[in-house]
């Protein structure tokens, strides 16, 4: 008895960043875009609960209690007074500290396959109270497709994509922490008035619209001066997709990731190819958005 869930990246196609509030968060309007990179998180019933984890940079990932997959199988458990007696294994694709999203995926699909594991039946509702426990960007990773997040990002309100956007994901030799990136945010932010976090009219209308041309023109990521202040190396990296052709290039939310816009599939490849000649990045993907969030691959036996 097992059950598997693949649940994708996200791309930050706006990352509006409000001043920081008193508990430390910042307020967000964050347009989030799922995208076909994916990670795969297995759930099988065990004597305890461990977590293992394969694929590029495991050796990265945390294999104890805080790892967020850990943690969403705890607080299911705790929820219906059981056990979290589950072996976790995670396959990763997802580019780990990479600003797209890797671990809150795997806590939101632990969670789902946990879920389903169990035979819970947890509400839609109820899985994304705990998500939002968890982390800003889980929430997210459970639903997938096209959404709006405020509040630190965990309030969601899902987002109309009239068509499928063309990206190209450059990963970076190292890896970059949010709450440093967002500590460096402060610190440039120090001094001056922080508006309010709004999100874009033209670029919801382009989303909407299907529109990469008008998109590119209207993306954008408030993080990103305190990425580039923390790993200035990114801006050479983005300077080569530019060069590539790419409609637009920007770090993908915290970093360091940086993403690429391209018109079609020709497009990307042509970018990808580019940037693996550069020189400046450690490796290089291609993924179409919106995708599905969360999804049961693999239901628990029956019997």
């Amino acid at each position: 008895m097992s059950v598997t869930v693949r649940v994708p990246a996200k791309v930050n196609v706006q990352l509006a960043v409000g001043a920081a509030r008193p508990d430390g968060f910042h307020d967000l309007a964050n347009v989030f875009l799922a995208v076909g990179l994916y990670d795969e998180v297995t759930v099988t019933p065990a004597d305890e609960l461990r977590v293992t984890c394969t694929g590029p940079d495991a050796g990265q990932v945390p294999l104890d209690r805080t790892n967020l997959a850990a943690r969403a199988a705890i607080a299911l458990a705790e929820r219906y007074g059981r056990s979290p007696d589950v072996h976790v294994h995670i396959a990763k694709d997802i580019p780990v500290a990479g600003g797209m999203a890797g671990g809150s995926a795997d806590g939101a699909g632990a969670l789902l396959a946990c879920d389903a594991l169990w035979g819970t039946g947890a509400s839609r509702a109820e899985l994304l109270e705990i998500c939002a426990e968890l982390g800003s960007d889980v929430p997210f990773s459970l639903v997938g497709g096209a959404a709006l997040g405020t509040g630190r990002g965990e309030r969601l309100t899902p987002l109309e994509a009239g068509g499928t956007f063309h990206w190209v994901f450059a990963m970076a030799a190292r890896g970059l922490s949010t709450p440093a990136v967002f500590r460096e945010f402060d610190r440039l932010a120090e001094g001056r008035a922080v508006p309010e976090p709004v999100a874009s009219r033209p670029l919801l209308d382009a989303l909407a619209a299907g529109d990469a041309d008008a998109l590119a023109a209207a993306v954008s990521n408030d993080l990103q001066p305190a990425a580039l202040s923390l790993f200035p190396e990114l801006a050479d990296t983005l300077a080569a997709g530019r060069a590539a052709g790419a409609l637009a290039a920007l770090v993908s939310g915290s970093g360091p990731t940086t993403a690429f816009l391209t018109g079609d599939l020709a497009s990307a490849e042509a970018v990808a190819e580019a940037l693996r000649a550069s020189g400046t990045c450690r490796t290089v993907r291609t993924a179409v958005g919106p995708v599905a969030g969360a999804t049961v691959l693999q239901p628990a036996a029956s019997g």
